[in-house]
């Protein structure tokens, strides 16, 4: 079978690159006899949608599972919907990581293991505090910019609606860093959108 991992260099002894939707290179590896076919990451400078471009791409491959590092709540609801299993917090050499996914020694994950944008600077691996599961009869995705932008985007009952910008520390802000923040939030919520309509029609036809 074949697996997609994340990479920061063009062999199997190259390191695995952290960043999923953003990582240098995907080597699709064939678990039987260890060969293997590298491509670079068309998705890495995308400004948004990276994580679902790079979920739709290793897809597209006929990879079964995605070893990486992070994986944030785009790609992790697109490549659930393709089936894809999720090995996150890998590291050392992309060889490595797929001898411990052949002997069994890592187990999938089915959810986000970091926020969305991860791997465009400035982050912290893991959630960020700005981001918050939201409970009720759905769940909620909620995320904080750090500087006083922040949304929710939330599904079911107890949800929120988006969270207004905090007027007294955007202020601070230069008129095109807050252009960016909203054109990052506006990237998001268009990415959720696409994300919730492929899975709505993927259970239509089920």
């Amino acid at each position: 079978m074949k697996v997609a991992a994340s990479s920061s260099g063009t062999n199997l002894d190259s390191q695995i690159d952290p960043r999923f939707g953003r990582c240098a290179y995907f080597i699709i590896v064939n678990t039987d006899d260890m060969s293997f076919e590298v491509f670079d990451n068309e998705a890495i400078a995308l400004g948004g949608g990276a994580g679902i471009q790079s979920s739709q791409f290793v897809v597209s491959k006929g990879a079964e599972a995605i070893i990486t590092g992070n994986v944030g709540p785009n790609a992790v609801h697109t490549l659930s919907a393709a089936g894809i299993e999720m090995f996150m917090g890998q590291t050392g050499s992309v060889r490595e990581a797929v001898e411990r996914y052949r002997k069994g020694d890592i187990k999938p994950k089915g959810s986000p293991n970091v926020d969305n944008h991860y791997g465009m600077g400035g982050e912290t691996s893991g959630i960020t505090p700005g981001m918050g599961m939201g409970r009720g009869m759905g769940k909620g995705m909620g995320r904080g910019m750090g500087r006083g932008m922040g949304r929710c985007m939330a599904s079911g009952m107890g949800a929120s609606g988006p969270i207004p910008p905090d007027s007294s520390k955007t202020a601070s802000l230069s008129r095109e860093e807050e252009l960016k923040q909203l054109k990052d939030q506006a990237n998001d919520l268009l990415d959720q959108m696409q994300t919730l309509q492929a899975r709505i029609k993927d259970l239509e036809k089920k």
